[in-house]
């Protein structure tokens, strides 16, 4: 029963949360008499599942928020699958030509190049407008942009629109991360932010392992001689994400955090690229997190992701056909982000126990390791289906560290644009990774007998800048989402 006295409430405990009488014995010199005093007994903690404490709602921002990402990166995968035969399509490439292996890899590294220069602009054009207009609303416009893209690149004609196509869908593939990210992180409780964020990475593995399911039922469909050629039909199915439009525009509503930013700046502009490098917090934190971003982008794009052509320079010595080589690539791919995916599970359970950053350090370390074996050692079947999930595991735990300690380093009013920096401006650079194995390969090892092993070995010392980056970092691990100090703000005009 309740007794309530003025503006507070007491509830009667229950008998099971009262102790028996003690008898203490209690005296003033001159007698003695027992102390009855009931004594509650001290609450017992229950500690729940992170998503018990979500609503319907956040349980729905995450979910929709994680598909987007997941069609995103199933556009991604379809790249790296297309890339080599769609290379060797377009330059008309023959079989047993000498100088055609040089160039394909060259050309390949160009294209991806590309790709990543048009994700790193989109991302950090998206990255600023998310903060802006608000993140529900610039989802539209990145899912929109990449998935109409992915499909026109079916009309590529030569190596250079087929380059274009794949910088324009860029552009939305890089705003998407940066938006999702921030929403899910305004909208959920902190304890469960951890666990939310790297859900939605987690998922991010599904879109790869969806997109290597599809060309393991096209590379089927040109060993039957349905289709000539796989690769075009692979980018048809990257506009099917354009559909999420509609239910993220009709359920989607903005972060709280966001409306309060905007309603109150106090002379802070939201998504200013200015701002977040006027403050010294958020310029180390910035640098930091683009140094440690750009470690892991340069791992899996410049390295990981070209595991598939280290396969099919393989596979080329056998008799094996191009439908059936198509097949072992998905396959590789499928096997890779399994891996991937437990990985991104792992970092998640980590950093929830050690801190952001002996997780950041651990991952750093195996995904160096593992790349280098992987590439120096791969050479059978029985390889790919151990080495190449755990590259994966390595590679992809890094990514779900991103999801989680990236919009950890920001406030409300900057938190999408420095997200979107330190994932996207890394790109900029870290787009040379790719390049570099291209010329590598091509070029510094070319008289070596299978150059591309000696290039992905090379490129693995990548891995030292994120160790290196680390001490410098901020742990944010059990801590709330980061505010500005309104004192510094006071009297200064919004622009």
């Amino acid at each position: 029963m309740a007794h309530r006295t003025g503006s507070s409430a007491y509830v009667r405990p229950s008998r099971s949360h009262v102790e028996e009488p003690e008898r203490t014995p209690v005296g003033d010199g001159l007698g003695i008499h027992l102390d009855r005093t009931p004594r509650r007994k001290p609450p017992v903690a229950v500690k729940i599942p992170w998503y018990r404490e979500l609503s319907r709602y956040q349980v729905l921002v995450v979910v929709l928020a994680s598909l987007g990402w997941m069609f995103d990166c199933l556009d991604q995968q379809l790249f790296n699958l297309a890339r080599r035969p769609a290379i060797v399509d377009l330059l008309k490439v023959l079989p047993g030509d000498p100088t055609g292996a040089a160039r394909v890899a060259e050309y390949s590294g160009y294209a991806t190049m590309i790709f990543m220069i048009g994700w790193a602009s989109g991302g950090v054009f998206f990255g600023v407008l998310g903060d802006r207009i608000g993140r529900a609303r610039t989802m539209i416009f990145t899912i929109f942009l990449y998935a109409v893209f992915t499909g026109l690149s079916v009309f590529s004609k030569g190596v250079w629109d087929f380059s274009f196509y794949r910088f324009l869908t860029g552009l939305g593939v890089g705003g998407q991360f940066s938006v999702g990210v921030a929403l899910v992180a305004e909208t959920v409780p902190d304890r469960a932010r951890p666990y939310a964020l790297g859900w939605l990475q987690a998922l991010s593995t599904v879109g790869n392992m969806l997109a290597a399911g599809i060309g393991i039922l096209l590379s089927q469909l040109q060993e039957a001689g349905a289709i000539a050629s796989s690769w075009r039909y692979m980018f048809v199915v990257g506009a099917l994400p354009a559909l999420l439009c509609i239910p993220v525009f009709r359920k989607l509503k903005e972060p709280d955090a966001w409306q309060r930013a905007k309603a109150d700046r106090r002379g802070r502009q939201l998504g200013s690229v200015r701002d977040l490098f006027a403050e010294p917090r958020w310029r180390r934190n910035a640098v930091a997190g683009m140094l440690l971003a750009f470690a892991g982008v340069v791992g899996l794009w410049g390295i990981g992701f070209f595991s598939f052509d280290l396969l099919r320079s393989v596979l080329d010595k056998t008799d094996m056909s191009a439908g059936r080589k198509t097949l072992w690539i998905s396959v590789t791919s499928l096997l890779q982000n399994i891996g991937g995916f437990v990985g991104v599970y792992a970092f998640m359970h980590l950093t929830a126990r050690t801190g952001r950053r002996i997780a950041f350090g651990i991952a750093f370390v195996l995904a160096m390791c593992a790349t280098a074996f992987t590439f120096w050692n791969l050479r059978t079947f029985t390889d790919i289906l151990w080495m190449i999930p755990l590259m994966g595991f390595s590679q992809l735990a890094l990514f779900g560290g991103y999801a989680i300690y990236l919009p950890e380093l920001f406030p409300t009013r900057l938190r999408s644009t420095g997200t979107s920096f330190c994932y996207n401006v890394g790109r900029f650079v870290a787009a040379l990774g790719p390049l570099a194995l291209g010329l590598l390969t091509s070029r510094v090892y070319a008289d070596k007998p299978e150059p591309m092993r000696y290039a992905g070995v090379t490129m693995c010392l990548v891995f030292l800048i994120g160790l290196a980056t680390l001490p410098f970092a901020p742990e944010t691990k059990g801590k709330p989402l980061p505010e500005d100090s309104l004192a510094r703000f006071a009297g200064r005009r919004v622009l």
